[in-house]
C-alpha cells in the first residue's frame, strides 16, 4: 500500500512540474532547433502521469527546424532513458572479477 502511495504521489508531482514547465519549454513564435528537442524528449516521459488522467499536453513542437530537432529529441529521449534506467540498473558492488585460470 505505501508504494502504491508513494508512486501516485510522486506521479502528481510529475504532473504538476509538467504542466509548469510545459509553457516555458514550448515557446509559440521560435523555430526550435537541436537544443529544445533534446529539452522535450527529456520531458517526454514526464508527459506520461498528465495524459493518462486526460489532460491535453504537448510532447513535441510543431514549430521545428526539423531533422536536427528530430536528431535532439531522439538525444533526449535517449539520455533521459540512460539516466532513469541505468541509474535503477546499476550496481557497483556488485562486480565480475576475472580470474586467471589455476589460480582460483
Amino acid at each position: 500500500m505505501r508504494k502504491i502511495i508513494l508512486f501516485l504521489a510522486t506521479s502528481l508531482l510529475i504532473s504538476w512540474f509538467y504542466g509548469w514547465a510545459s509553457p516555458h519549454a514550448y515557446p509559440k513564435e521560435t523555430t526550435l532547433g537541436f537544443g529544445y528537442g533534446a529539452l522535450h524528449g527529456a520531458m517526454m516521459p514526464m508527459a506520461l502521469p498528465s495524459l493518462l488522467i486526460g489532460k491535453e499536453v504537448e510532447i513535441y513542437a510543431v514549430n521545428n527546424a526539423g531533422r536536427l530537432y528530430k536528431i535532439g529529441y531522439i538525444t533526449g529521449i535517449n539520455v533521459c532513458g540512460l539516466l532513469l534506467f541505468g541509474s535503477v540498473f546499476w550496481n557497483p558492488a556488485k562486480k565480475t572479477h576475472l580470474t586467471k585460470p589455476g589460480s582460483g
